[in-house]
């Protein structure tokens, strides 16, 4: 590509913005870690990333057991124990079941719609993960302290939420948003779920002790 070339789709590219500020979360009335919260902005589209993204599956449990990715992406699911694992969701927007698989084998699956998918074993109700199929890429994980920062931000009038696993619903504020500056937010967000209950794939209540270890 010619310098001309490149440098006139610069100039024709909108110049973006950024957005920092912090998440507070109150847990049981008191401040807690806040670097299991996700930080996303909808109201616009991007493409999604080529980039395949991860959910490991260790000690019974899924890392990590909150996702954000683009719609379109694809998800890998590697099994890192020594014993079968079987990856499932029921939710509405993307309905899968990965079947048993065995320790050192990976089973993935693309998300084309924005949405919220639950995630289970069906071998081991304890491992539950949440995966966030979101409209564009401008999205973090805020720091143990709450702050965070998105860059590339196109300008216009969005919407910034905040949600982990322990809160029953995500948090969300307005945001204007304006090329070449930063603008700045504060969010506060209730950890108060207790309810992590869910049946088995089949609709059905998990066996007591679990038939595979």
């Amino acid at each position: 590509m010619r310098i001309a070339t490149f440098i006139a789709l610069l100039l024709a590219q909108p110049e973006s913005g950024e957005l920092s500020g912090s998440v507070t979360v109150q847990r049981s009335g008191a401040r807690a870690d806040a670097s299991g919260v996700v930080v996303y902005v909808v109201g616009f589209s991007e493409p999604a990333p080529s980039v395949v993204a991860e959910i490991r599956q260790h000690g019974k449990h899924f890392d990590p057991d909150l996702l954000p990715i683009t719609a379109g992406q694809t998800v890998s699911f590697p099994n890192g124990d020594p014993f079968f694992h079987n990856v499932f969701s029921v939710s509405p927007i993307r309905k899968f079941d990965l079947g048993q698989y065995p320790r050192g084998e990976t089973k993935t699956k693309q998300f084309p719609s924005v949405g919220v998918v639950d995630v289970y074993c069906n071998i081991h109700p304890e491992m539950a993960a949440t995966i966030l199929v979101l409209p564009n890429r401008k999205f973090t994980r805020a720091a143990a302290d709450g702050t965070f920062r998105i860059a590339g931000i196109p300008p216009g009038h969005w919407t910034v939420y905040a949600y982990s696993r322990g809160a029953t619903k995500p948090v969300s504020a307005p945001v204007d948003v304006a090329a070449g500056r930063a603008a700045e937010l504060r969010l506060t967000l209730d950890e108060n779920r207790s309810d992590f209950g869910h049946p088995n794939k089949f609709g059905e209540k998990y066996r007591e002790p679990t038939k595979y270890r």
